[in-house]
């Protein structure tokens, strides 16, 4: 029963643009299963099963991050247009169930009066003893964040012996029924005013960019709350204060101008804009110059802006504000040129600072995304070669990566002083940190250099192009300093041979790894640490480690100038150099081997260490000249 394959195959695609449900996908198959198709067409269609499910899993979480940042960026423009705090608050939790999947969101501020902590904003609550709780500081999973001003995960309440249990918190949870829970601190500079929660009512875990996502909210949160807090003292100011009309009225300029500028902002961010179009446009508002420093700049280093949450500090004539996300400091805005910055002003590049932060969280989230794509296609080319080259040449094109140009295979390794330290403490996570800060360091270098970077094997394997007049070798120790400069840590690399054209030849890219993993074990075993090599640069160990066994390379490299030199000159140092090492290095015996006198002998070797150098007769040189004569002489013999 003949069968069209092609008809199938298309339903994929109209699954995807329908939105189906992942069960759906297994329809196609069964049907052509039922109408006989052949066992060739029934790969061939789960093949492109498992193409269609991953298309839709990676439209699925590009959605995803689609929404994180729109609600981000939704948030941001409520504060810039802040007039209700409790819409504001709430719009926070609502987006914060919503994003994180949760069944509850609720948010507690602290009550210095009253000394203890309340609720105030509570999405997706069933119980209304749990929705007007109210506990004592430094009770429950709430407390444990606030003393402690780090966010707090459980994924079992009431088995977690980490926090104070009390009768009145765990009826109320009990009652709400809930058994994970998160918690970030709202933090207004370096005194947590609440927290705020995401919790589920069945047992699960809670993702790093889940909890870096909350605390996001949580900082729009006490924003919120710290701006509230301005208007309120403002509008008590107005009414104590006749005599300060005019100053109000210049506060209130001041304040639509600092609106005026997050709705610029947004605009600029939404419009693709980058962390520099920010400082540029910061700069013309402010009336200084604003520039984005990285984290060991030495700006950012005087500013002393580790812990302060954003908030704007002065170090002399210069103005700062962190830029940070889930508390990794990602920078600083820094402003030169305008020393008197009032409060206002000062909120203002608070918030352009958490606008940056929004706009790296999301040039990160990409980049992250690139670089697994790029180490699956690396991961197929070493472990399924067999595949359609004109496929993985297609998915090279996407990542910018040309294929068919000369490509060297690099396996990398950190050598630190713990990893590899058997049965010492905490060497298992520091090897496993390791890796993924060298994973991650070569993902950017073979982003930035059109190449690809996996994990494998403990370490780390790259497919790096290679520049016109470059070598292996070369190319072996840059990448080797440019890793260990990244990572302040010696990395050693090993380094195939040249494959000429990649995509031409796939298969040819495992066996380039293979060789370039004894090339790295070879260079660890001499305790060249840090250092980056190919086979040729290992002189006869080279032709042990390589697979295209380079014999006349090696002649060459070894006693080339001296054959080169009987060529030219019509002279007999190589016939010399094999009587000298066959009689033991004794001049006296070369001589009557040759049958020439014994100065005769002197001045050929001393012309032999000016082509040689000077230490051509150290052992491990002599053993090299050794074998690279018999090879020479192996060679003629088979052109004679």
């Amino acid at each position: 029963m003949s069968h069209d394959m092609s008809h199938d195959q298309a339903s994929y695609l109209e699954l995807l643009a329908r939105g189906a449900a992942a069960e759906a996908y297994d329809r196609p198959a069964l049907l052509a299963r039922a109408e006989g198709a052949g066992t060739e067409a029934l790969a061939a269609l789960e093949h492109a099963k498992r193409l269609a499910l991953r298309v839709r899993a990676e439209l699925a979480e590009r959605r995803r991050r689609e929404a994180e940042l729109s609600a981000l960026f939704e948030t941001a423009h409520d504060l810039a247009g802040l007039r209700d705090l409790d819409a504001v608050l709430r719009a926070i939790v609502q987006r914060a169930r919503s994003l994180l999947g949760t069944e509850v969101a609720y948010l507690c501020l602290n009550d210095p009066a009253a000394g203890d902590t309340y609720m105030r904003v509570t999405e997706g609550s069933v119980s209304a003893r749990f929705q007007q709780l109210r506990l004592g500081m430094g009770e429950g999973l709430g407390g444990l964040v606030a003393q402690t001003a780090r966010p707090y995960v459980t994924d079992s309440y009431f088995d977690d012996p980490r926090f104070q249990h009390t009768r009145t918190i765990d009826s109320g949870v009990r009652d709400e029924g809930l058994v994970a829970i998160l918690g970030v601190p709202l933090m207004l500079g370096s005194q947590v005013i609440g927290v705020l929660f995401a919790a589920d009512r069945h047992a699960r875990v809670f993702e790093r960019e889940q909890i870096a996502l909350l605390g996001s909210f949580a900082a729009h949160a006490a924003v919120a709350i710290d701006t509230a807090n301005l208007l309120g003292e403002t509008r008590t100011a107005l009414a104590e204060l006749e005599k300060a009309n005019e100053i109000i009225k210049e506060h209130s300029a001041v304040i639509e101008r600092a609106s005026d500028v997050h709705d610029r902002l947004t605009e600029l961010v939404l419009r693709g804009g980058g962390v520099h179009d920010v400082a540029s446009a910061l700069s013309e508002v402010l009336d200084g110059t604003v520039e984005f420093a990285h984290p060991d700049s030495p700006s950012v280093t005087a500013l002393e802006l580790t812990g302060t949450e954003g908030r704007a500090k002065r170090h002399g004539e210069v103005w700062g504000a962190a830029v940070s996300a889930g508390g990794e400091l990602l920078g600083a805005l820094v402003l030169r040129g305008h020393p008197g910055l009032d409060p206002v002003d000062q909120r203002t590049l608070e918030r352009a600072a958490m606008v940056t932060s929004l706009l790296l969280l999301a040039r990160r989230s990409a980049g992250e995304a690139e670089q697994r794509v790029r180490g699956e296609l690396l991961d197929d080319f070493l472990d399924a070669p067999d595949r359609d080259p004109r496929l993985l040449r297609e998915r090279a094109v996407r990542l910018r990566a040309d294929l068919d140009a000369p490509h060297v295979v690099l396996a990398a390794r950190i050598d630190g002083p713990v990893a590899g330290a058997a049965g010492a403490p905490g060497a298992t996570e520091r090897e496993t940190a390791d890796r993924r800060r060298l994973w991650s360091a070569a993902s950017h270098l073979a982003a930035t250099g059109q190449g690809l970077a996996a994990t494998r094997d403990g370490g780390t394997v790259l497919l790096l192009p290679l520049a016109p007049g470059d070598t292996a070798a070369d190319l072996a120790r840059r990448t080797a300093g440019q890793l260990g400069g990244a990572l302040r840590e010696p990395v050693t690399i090993g380094a195939s041979t040249v494959i000429e054209a990649p995509a031409a030849r796939p298969g040819a890219i495992a066996e380039a790894y293979a060789e370039a993993r004894r090339c790295l074990d070879a260079l660890r075993l001499l305790g060249r640490s840090g250092d980056g090599a190919a086979a040729q640069d290992l002189g006869f160990l080279g032709l042990l480690l390589a697979d295209t066994r380079d014999i006349e390379g090696f002649v060459d490299r070894t006693i080339g100038e001296v054959v080169a030199y009987d060529l030219r000159r019509g002279t007999d140092l190589v016939r010399t150099l094999g009587a000298y090492f066959a009689s033991g290095m004794s001049p006296a015996r070369t001589k009557d081997e040759l049958h020439v006198h014994v100065n005769t002998v002197a001045q050929r070797l001393e012309r032999v260490a000016r082509l040689l150098g000077p230490d051509w007769q150290s052992p491990a040189r002599a053993l090299e000249i050794q074998l690279a004569l018999r090879l020479h002489a192996m060679s003629e013999a088979v052109v004679r």
